[in-house]
């Protein structure tokens, strides 16, 4: 049996794979965070750390994603929430950390942090569509 990509496996991929040059800027700022150069509460860089950690662990996890969801052939909705729920979530998730805990001094989370609950909806979503396509295939 040969392996082949869809073509908008093959794009999600790409554009996935591309995003981690900016999860490794994220890895830089940290570094400039501990070593106090960015100024921000406990509370921020708790945040920042759990956004940073998101991005890079659903990134990965959304790459794993469109691999089963290839090898399975998955199509119509099961295909796309399992290509894209994973990824989307990838976005949401650091996104709401980080906007969230935005603004000087801040200690606690903004209206922002509802974009992690969107998130785990689309992670919860993405991952039971290709479980249970997997098993259907």
């Amino acid at each position: 049996m040969q392996f082949e990509f869809t073509d908008v496996s093959r794009y999600l991929a790409g554009v996935a794979l591309i995003s981690i040059v900016t999860i490794e800027f994220g890895g830089y700022f940290l570094t400039r965070i501990v070593r106090g150069s960015v100024p921000m509460t406990p509370f921020q860089q708790n945040f920042a750390r759990a956004g940073h950690a998101h991005a890079g662990v659903l990134v990965t996890l959304g790459l794993v994603g469109i691999l089963y969801a290839d090898l399975a052939g998955l199509d119509g909705v099961l295909g796309w929430l399992g290509r894209i729920g994973i990824l989307a979530a990838a976005i949401l998730m650091p996104g709401g950390f980080f906007a969230s805990s935005a603004g000087k001094g801040r200690t606690t989370a903004n209206g922002a942090i509802a974009l992690v609950w969107i998130g785990a909806l689309s992670l919860a979503a993405g991952a039971l569509s290709l479980g249970i396509g997997v098993l259907a295939s």
